[in-house]
């Protein structure tokens, strides 16, 4: 297994449109246990391949409290196809923008199609926590950030914030 480098905001390749995922082979099985491990090292509960600089739409998730086993989860080709009326608040953070959290509005339950990394069909009933960290995943996957929820103002501010830091990055 390989820990992936986590893309960070200004980069634009986290505005891409990520493809579906068509092959189920080792090589895929491979990526989702890199994606999985990359994850936990962060630490995370959650990463999208355009995260790690590959626009295919899947993701893994993993909401297990510290006291529980880890539970990942992997959603290939995710659909959000419902959502309740119900809406929820939670602090959101992102691994692409390290350090910077904001309270976003977003359906307190979702209903998911995808398929397990077998390729099998399934359908998530989600609702809480990973609710939340789904629908900010699958977001991930249409090149939304979570800072699309919060104002202008704020998002402007946190764009510069990570512009210069990048050009930072590059010069040092």
């Amino acid at each position: 297994m390989t820990i992936k480098p986590i893309i960070y905001l200004p980069d634009p390749i986290l505005r891409q449109q990520s493809l579906a995922v068509e092959r189920f082979d080792a090589e895929l099985e491979n990526f989702v246990e890199d994606m999985i491990e990359t994850m936990y090292d962060a630490p995370g509960i959650g990463l999208a391949a355009i995260q790690v600089g590959v626009p295919r739409r899947m993701l893994v998730i993993d909401v297990a409290g510290k006291d529980e086993e880890p539970n990942p989860q992997v959603f290939i080709n995710p659909e959000l196809v419902a959502s309740g009326d119900g809406i929820s608040v939670y602090e959101e953070g992102c691994l692409s923008i390290p350090d910077f959290y904001a309270e976003v509005e977003r359906p307190e339950k979702v209903t998911v199609k995808h398929l397990d990394r077998q390729g099998k069909q399934r359908v998530t009933e989600a609702d809480g926590l990973l609710a939340t960290c789904l629908q900010h995943e699958i977001d991930h996957l249409n090149g939304v950030l979570f800072i699309d929820h919060i104002s202008k103002l704020k998002r402007d501010m946190v764009v510069r914030k990570f512009t210069k830091l990048a050009k930072t990055r590059v010069t040092a």
